[in-house]
C-alpha cells in the first residue's frame, strides 16, 4: 500500500509517497502561498490526480502549517521527519541542517534517530525566506542571487533581524554597493548564522536538506564555513515529507 507524507513549509508545500517497500516513488513541490489548508487541497488534488487517493491512503502531515491538512490521519513534529527523512536519504548519523523559510534546523542523528537538536529565532536572518527576501528585493532568482554572490566581494551584513537586515542592504543599495558585493554578503550572513547555529553539535557528517540543498553555491559555502563536506541528495528537499511517510500507517 502507497504511504503519503505532506510537508507544509512557511514557503513551500510538499508531498512524498512510498510504496509497500518504501521505495520513493513521487514527490510534489508547489509554493504555500497565503493559506496552508488551501497548500494542502492543492497538494491533495494534484497526489489524486496522479492515482494517489489523499481520502484512502494512509496520511501524515508536517512542518509549519501540519494542522492544516484536513486529510491527515496524524501530524508528527518537523524535527521527528527531518530526521527520519535525512536518515533514509544518506543512510548515515551525522547532522542534519534544514534551511528552511522559517526557520533553521540543525539535528544531530545517532544510530539513525534524534539525538540532539537546535532551531534559530524565527526573527534572524539565516533563514531560507531571508533569501528570498533580498532577491526579490534586488529583482533577482536566488539562483542569480548565488551567481552574483559568486563574482562579489564580501560586504558584511551586521543586522540579526530579516526586517532590519534588509533595510541594510537597501542602504548598501543606495551608497552604489556593487550588486555582486551585496549578494556576496548577504549568503555568507546567511550560512555564517547556520554554521554558528550548529557550533555545539560537532560531527564529521555534515548533511544539507531543504530547498537549498539544491544551490550548489550555498552549499559550497556552507561547507567552507563548517570546514568540512556538506553533502546532499537529489530529493533532500523532501526530507520531511519523506519522514512523514516513513510514519504514514504506523
Amino acid at each position: 500500500m502507497y504511504r503519503i507524507g505532506i510537508d507544509i513549509g512557511s514557503t513551500a508545500a510538499k508531498a512524498a509517497v512510498l510504496d509497500e517497500n518504501n521505495q520513493l516513488v513521487y514527490t510534489v513541490v508547489m509554493p504555500t502561498g497565503f493559506n496552508g489548508v488551501e497548500a494542502a487541497h492543492r497538494l491533495a488534488d494534484d497526489l489524486d490526480a496522479h492515482g494517489y487517493d489523499t481520502n484512502e491512503l494512509p496520511t501524515v502531515a508536517t512542518g509549519y502549517g501540519r494542522v492544516s491538512v484536513p486529510y491527515a490521519d496524524k501530524t508528527i513534529t518537523e524535527i521527528t521527519c527531518h530526521g527520519m527523512g535525512a536518515d533514509y536519504l544518506f543512510g548515515e548519523d551525522g547532522l542534519v541542517i534544514d534551511v528552511g523559510g522559517q526557520d533553521t534546523k540543525a539535528i544531530l542523528l545517532a544510530d539513525g534517530k534524534v539525538k540532539k537538536f537546535v532551531m534559530n529565532d524565527k526573527c534572524a536572518a539565516g533563514t531560507g525566506k531571508f533569501l528570498e527576501v533580498i532577491a526579490d528585493r534586488m529583482g533577482v532568482t536566488q539562483e542569480e542571487l548565488a551567481d552574483l554572490a559568486s563574482q562579489g566581494e564580501h560586504t558584511p551584513i551586521s543586522s540579526m533581524c530579516t526586517v532590519f537586515a534588509e533595510s541594510e542592504v537597501i542602504s548598501l543599495v543606495g551608497r552604489g554597493e556593487p550588486r555582486e558585493n551585496i549578494a556576496n554578503g548577504v549568503i555568507e550572513s546567511v550560512v555564517g548564522r547556520v554554521a554558528s547555529l550548529t557550533s555545539s553539535m560537532a560531527s564529521d557528517q555534515v548533511f544539507l536538506t531543504g530547498g537549498l540543498c539544491e544551490n550548489d553555491y550555498v552549499v559550497g559555502r556552507l561547507a567552507h564555513h563548517l570546514n568540512r563536506p556538506v553533502k546532499t541528495a537529489p530529493n533532500a528537499r523532501f526530507a520531511g515529507a519523506i519522514g512523514a511517510a516513513l510514519n504514514a500507517g504506523n
